[in-house]
């Protein structure tokens, strides 16, 4: 059975955090490893809470260019099927005889009319084939207008590019012990400028005879820096001022521990400013190891070489003797 500690009364807790304070009521963590939020919306209509706009710009590149095939494949489908219903006898040109071929060239005439290159060998005579043509290049026009847009806002929409270590550490730091992860800029000619940093801790603890959540700002060693060309190794101190302080790894785990970062920065490409958010539990914290360095000077010594590959890696420390 799990042993909360008494919240510290001496250390003030943020209450702006936007999450509750009973943990009964959440299951997992509060922000996923991706900045995404751990949670899922009920009670409402699916027509009132998804966004087609929304969701286009959050696939994964594969996932929308597997989407857009998907739709031109299945419209030109449905509108080769409209031209069968009425008769290929509508169409002018066709010089199939079998039945695929007759289906195989009909499609074919459909991506044409749908993207409006119009070959001009095979061209509806019919007016039902004529009306089915018409809606078919409109579709096609408005279709294309969409996925343009799409396409833009996916390029266009600033991001942080930042990639953090898998790890959080917790090891000897100076004189004490300290907390620390790391973060680096990822994408060459990508440089964040004014960039800032906030760590919170949420802590199951107990109040009142019963477990809350309590949430905490954690003091930093540095919290903003002016550019971030290479890495940033985050620490905290954890001193008798720090919420994390006497904790074993026993009661962390007791305590649910988990860190909410958030970083925000100006993107001088894009000339805007850009977030980014991730988090650690108690699961995702080693003890008693170090962040290797992951820069080094090139072969002529005329530059910087960020070994990004070096992001997770973390030698033990080895136990002073007593």
């Amino acid at each position: 059975m799990a042993t909360f500690k008494s919240a510290n009364p001496y250390l003030k807790p943020n209450n702006d955090t936007g999450f509750g304070s009973n943990p009964g009521s959440y299951g997992g963590r509060f922000i996923n490893k991706d900045g995404t939020f751990n949670l899922r919306r009920e009670g409402i209509s699916l027509f009132d809470k998804f966004s087609v706009f929304q969701r286009m710009l959050n696939l994964s590149t594969p996932g929308f260019g597997l989407l857009i095939l998907s739709y031109y494949f299945i419209m030109n489908a449905l509108f080769t099927l409209g031209y069968i219903i009425v008769g290929t006898d509508q169409l002018q040109g066709i010089i199939g005889t079998s039945s695929w071929e007759k289906l195989k060239q009909t499609f074919f005439f459909s991506t044409q009319t749908f993207v409006t290159v119009g070959y001009g060998r095979i061209n509806p005579l019919g007016d039902a084939a004529s009306v089915i043509a018409s809606l078919e290049s409109l579709t096609g026009y408005l279709s294309f207008a969409i996925i343009t847009g799409l396409i833009y806002g996916r390029f266009s929409r600033p991001k942080s590019f930042l990639a953090f270590s898998d790890y959080a550490l917790i090891a000897p730091y100076k004189d004490k012990t300290g907390l620390m992860f790391r973060f680096a800029n990822y994408k060459d000619n990508h440089i964040l400028t004014n960039v800032e940093i906030k760590t919170n801790v949420a802590l199951v603890l107990e109040e009142n005879g019963k477990p809350t959540f309590k949430f905490y700002d954690l003091k930093l060693e540095r919290q903003k820096v002016d550019n971030l060309p290479m890495n940033w190794t985050v620490v905290h101190a954890i001193d008798e001022n720090s919420p994390l302080y006497g904790y074993s790894h026993d009661d962390l785990k007791n305590a649910d521990m988990e860190l909410y970062i958030l970083i925000t920065g100006f993107d001088e490409i894009y000339s805007s400013p850009v977030l980014q958010r991730t988090s650690y539990t108690h699961q995702e914290l080693k003890f008693n190891a170090k962040f290797v360095e992951m820069y080094r000077e090139s072969e002529d010594g005329k530059m910087t070489i960020l070994e990004l590959h070096k992001l997770n890696t973390t030698v033990e420390i080895e136990k002073k003797e007593s």
